[in-house]
């Protein structure tokens, strides 16, 4: 019968070390990736539940005047604003995409121009459900004369993703996302770099049931846990290769 030779000791310890030694370089690789990624969502959930603060306590003070002059957008964020002036419908948008249980839609953007003077500012008025044929457009009222109304100030999002190129001339009643300074390109007046969010009973809206900054906080949180455990099982699985007897 075949006898097999036994491993010199210092073969396996050799083994061992190089083992070692491949673990710790891939170890250095995946701990920091992994606690990056999960310090990256935590931040997340931390900003969105400081906005939520921010928004709970900012809307509630007294209601500010929606100035006519170009705003300090992070002064006026979170704000209740109330403002005076006249919609201008041939610059609406509607936002293409957007949800409201579940139902397809968009969200109606009209600017308005703010009484005695020629600045304006963009009015979310609300969702509208999406017709059955996606390949026709919702009609939109828009109405007329000057109105008075109050909403909510709001920073555009700043990052989005285009599912196709964007127009670079003439005027589209429809756009993937909103962005401010296409707006300010295409429009022959000054414009505001923030949006409103027309309050819930204010007149010649529709769906208002604004999402809250916090939403998803918990989710972030809890991908945040995940990465965590992911670099605390890689360090223990090396440690456990490192010190187990062969």
């Amino acid at each position: 019968m075949a006898q097999y030779a036994r491993r010199p000791a210092g073969a396996a310890r050799a083994s061992r070390k190089q083992a070692a030694i491949l673990g710790a370089l891939v170890l250095a690789v995946l701990l920091p990736t992994f606690i990056s990624l999960g310090l990256w969502q935590w931040r997340k959930a931390e900003m969105k539940t400081a906005l939520q603060i921010e928004l709970d306590s900012r809307s509630h003070d007294a209601a500010i005047a929606m100035p006519t002059t170009l705003a300090d957008i992070e002064t006026l964020r979170h704000h209740r604003v109330i403002l005076r002036g006249t919609y201008d419908a041939a610059h609406q948008v509607l936002i293409d995409n957007r949800l409201h249980q579940e139902q397809a839609g968009y969200h109606v953007i009209t600017p308005l121009q703010l009484a005695g003077s020629n600045m304006h500012v963009l009015v979310n008025r609300g969702w509208l459900a999406a017709p059955a044929d996606h390949q026709q457009q919702p009609v939109a009222d828009v109405p007329v004369g000057e109105i008075e109304l109050s909403g909510i100030a709001v920073l555009p999002t700043q990052r989005f993703f285009n599912l196709a190129p964007q127009p670079t001339s003439g005027w589209s009643p429809v756009w993937q996302n909103l962005d401010i300074e296409r707006f300010r390109s295409a429009v022959p007046y000054p414009l505001q770099g923030l949006i409103i969010q027309l309050d819930p009973t204010a007149p010649g809206g529709y769906v208002r049931d604004w999402p809250r900054p916090d939403e998803r906080a918990d989710r972030h949180l809890s991908y945040a846990l995940q990465w965590f455990g992911f670099a605390a099982a890689s360090l223990g699985i090396w440690a456990y290769f490192l010190i187990r007897r062969p």
